[in-house]
């Protein structure tokens, strides 16, 4: 069967080019291009080529016996052990697993495909029906004065859940715990946890259990409190966000000017010593209609060294929903560009010899995927962060009353953003639990509802069944990872502020993130990684801690941070390079390419011309 480094390079080549098959298709048609071959039936077939390739049971057992050979080098066994893990994902020796998992992929991208094209919106007082993405529904029921239009934008979201339910979603539940208990598995969610972490649904519900339990007095508290300091209304799922924030957001819009948030973004990693190995990344930030309602992050080509020490860079596609003209549209597109470009920088930054190590799909741990990218987009919060970066277009710094306000609006609050992240793998775990005759539309609807009021207190203002990852095939039984990663966030920040003091503009962030987050790749284990960064095991007790902390003493800490973070302003403000190539483009039209532009730089600076010339 050829020589072992000949398999090796064999698998490799083979997979990369069926990865790259698929992900074009994945970009193509999640973005409504219209140039291109994009089809749901072309992502279909090759999605079903890569997954055919991952479940080729010749290729386990051709590593199996290269393992077991004794001919492999240290660097060929490392390789090896990652195809037996991955192939070991994929391959289902039932082939009534086989015909389940296809027809529900079948069912998965048809209502894919649907909820593209769903026409969805609120029936807006004096304007009757408009469209509004998702994004743009939760927008306005975060800063809308007018009560009337946040209940509609709700109604809106609402309307989410009977259309997936009645468009496919009840099928492909059943058919996807079929399939997983047909491999011997409890249900599907414990598939899915088992194959991503290692461990299963028991014992990821056990560590999550412990944050549910110790955080449910809190919640009462900061619900009871609400109440008191806003009023009964304000406990309501359309109005709780804009009477924390929506004042505050409003204040706050002028010092995150939408068109700055690519410039702000990349002089903050900059700074940190972040950077990304020659790759190239494709930003679409603009929300319009049929493009994919949620943001992400793919590869199209992930990042490895070939047999011949040469470096294939990654090349990433990421995607937003901004709308520059809706208030708070800057602050979270910086937001999500923190974070998606975390996700960016950890996986150019892979450094091993197979794309396998790079690829976000199993064995790679959710937890690990998400705790990159969550560290990073957490630092936009800091007083630390705004003090340097918050600047309005004349150049004036945000003032500290107003972080204050915001502080004083957010803090005692904070719980409500952990049982709202908590809410989703208990609604997943309550759902693939049902009896197959309790799967039904009428049911799964209830029982969304029972979730939110069991785990958010009331009604949550994010329906569960507009969660677009519950549907995806990939990201379905995921989100546990966020609140996993979450955990991890906040020991790794302890961590830095303990050993160096700062986080923001500190150049040793980047390195150490790179060197012990980032470079080892699917090569080990993410509780490992999380203790050999932070010296200690992954728990929950420095979130706890944050969420407990008193308010006087936050405020105190913040103060100390903005003052110093004003007098040091940014540390890179001329020319940067982040070693990369970045495209900007809004579908199928390219408004700043750095390969044409000159620098990173200057593409920034076409982006900021396009957004004021198109938006005002």
């Amino acid at each position: 069967m050829g020589g072992l480094q000949e398999f090796i390079d064999s698998i490799n080549t083979e997979y990369d080019a069926v990865h790259r098959n698929f992900e074009d298709q994945f970009w193509g048609t999640k973005m409504a291009l219209k140039e291109g071959s994009f089809s749901t039936e072309a992502l279909i077939k090759t999605k079903g080529e890569m997954e055919g390739f991952l479940a080729d049971p010749t290729r386990l057992e051709q590593t199996r016996k290269w393992l077991s050979s004794g001919e492999a080098t240290a660097e060929q066994t490392k390789t090896l052990k990652i195809f037996e893990r991955t192939f070991g994902c994929y391959i289902m020796e039932s082939a009534e697993a086989k015909t389940l998992r296809e027809e529900a992929i079948q069912l998965e991208e048809t209502l894919g495909a649907a909820r593209g094209t769903m026409k969805l919106g609120a029936e807006l007082p004096n304007e009757g029906f408009v469209e509004l993405s998702s994004v743009g529904l939760r927008d306005r029921m975060r800063t809308n004065a007018d009560e009337a239009v946040r209940q509609a934008c709700f109604e809106g979201l609402r309307s989410i859940g009977p259309f997936v339910c009645s468009n496919g979603f009840v099928e492909i539940v059943k058919k996807r715990n079929k399939m997983a208990k047909s491999l011997g598995y409890l249900d599907y969610y414990d598939y899915k946890v088992t194959q991503a972490e290692g461990f299963g649904k028991i014992r990821l519900f056990e560590i999550l259990d412990t944050l549910e339990q110790g955080t449910r007095k809190r919640l009462n508290t900061a619900l009871e409190q609400l109440s008191s300091e806003k009023g009964e209304s304000a406990l309501k799922p359309w109005n709780t966000g804009f009477f924390m924030a929506g004042d505050v957001t409003k204040k706050l819009d002028p010092y995150f000017p939408f068109e700055k948030a690519v410039g702000s973004w990349a002089r903050s990693y900059a700074a940190m010593g972040i950077e990304y190995k020659g790759a190239t990344m494709t930003l679409d930030l603009l929300d319009r209609k049929g493009k994919y309602s949620n943001g992400f992050c793919h590869w199209p080509q992930p990042a490895w060294v070939r047999s011949d020490g040469s470096w294939q860079p990654s090349v990433t596609n990421f995607t937003s929903l901004a709308d520059p003209k809706q208030v708070g549209s800057g602050l979270t597109a910086l937001a999500t560009l923190m974070h998606e470009a975390g996700h960016a920088a950890h996986f150019a930054n892979v450094v091993q010899p197979s794309p396998l190590f790079s690829q976000e799909r199993a064995p790679m741990s959710v937890a690990y995927a998400e705790n990159q990218s969550m560290f990073l987009d957490a630092l936009v919060d800091d007083a630390a962060w705004r003090g340097r970066y918050a600047r309005d277009r004349a150049g004036n710094v945000v003032p500290w009353d107003l972080l204050e306000e915001d502080l004083r609006c957010k803090q005692p609050y904070e719980v409500f953003a952990l049982r709202g992240m908590l809410a989703v793998p208990y609604f997943e775990k309550a759902l693939y639990e049902l009896p197959e005759e309790e799967v039904t539309a009428e049911r799964i609807q209830s029982l969304a509802d029972d979730i939110e009021k069991t785990i958010s207190g009331r009604p949550s203002a994010r329906p569960l069944l507009s969660v677009p990852h519950i549907i995806s095939d990939e990201a379905s039984c995921y989100y546990h990872g966020y609140v996993l990663a979450e955990m991890s966030v906040h020991q790794t920040r302890d961590f830095f502020l303990k050993e160096h003091g700062y986080i923001v503009d500190n150049p040793v962030v980047g390195p150490t993130l790179t060197e012990k987050y980032w470079s080892p790749g699917n090569s080990a284990n993410f509780l490992d990684l999380v203790e050999g960064l932070t010296g200690a095991p992954l728990t929950g007790d420095a979130w706890v801690r944050k969420i407990e902390k008193p308010f006087d003493t936050v405020v105190a800490t913040e103060k100390a941070e903005y003052e110093a973070a004003v007098k040091a302003g940014p540390k890179v403000t001329g020319d940067l390079d982040l070693n990369m190539r970045i495209r900007i483009i809004d579908g199928d039209e390219v408004i700043a390419d750095s390969a044409d532009d000159g620098s990173f730089t200057a593409s920034a600076s076409k982006f900021e011309r396009y957004v004021c010339n198109r938006f005002g």
